[in-house]
């Protein structure tokens, strides 16, 4: 199967979610948005950027913090329609300073819970 960028199918703002995952360890890190021009930008320099929707404007990871992606490869599913970036992780990845953004689990009652180290 050979595709294109133009196969892939951004949503009605004109973005993708994607996954970054740990090349080293296999650990899910975070889920953020790209955009078209975020994903030429990131295969093109291989440091991940992506769509910042609260800021309105492109976001290198790692820019300002120091905790840099790196991208190793980039996946997409079978629908086309979610990508999932291999990454090698400089520090950690979530902005709180945990090692990943999915630090929470949700009781079966409902209730929220910190999993965090």
């Amino acid at each position: 199967m050979t595709l294109n960028l133009s196969d892939l199918k951004f949503n009605h703002s004109g973005l993708i979610p994607c996954i970054a995952q740990s090349v080293d360890t296999g650990e899910v890190l975070m889920m953020a948005w790209m955009n078209s021009v975020s994903l030429k930008t990131t295969l093109q320099t291989g440091r991940v950027t992506y769509w910042s929707r609260s800021r309105n404007a492109l976001w290198e990871k790692g820019q300002t913090s120091g905790n840099t992606q790196q991208l190793v490869e980039m996946r997409i599913d079978c629908d086309q329609d979610c990508l999932l970036a291999i990454v090698k992780q400089k520090g950690p990845a979530c902005h709180t300073g945990q090692r990943n953004c999915f630090f929470a689990s949700i009781n079966s009652d409902g209730r929220i819970q910190d999993r965090s180290e």
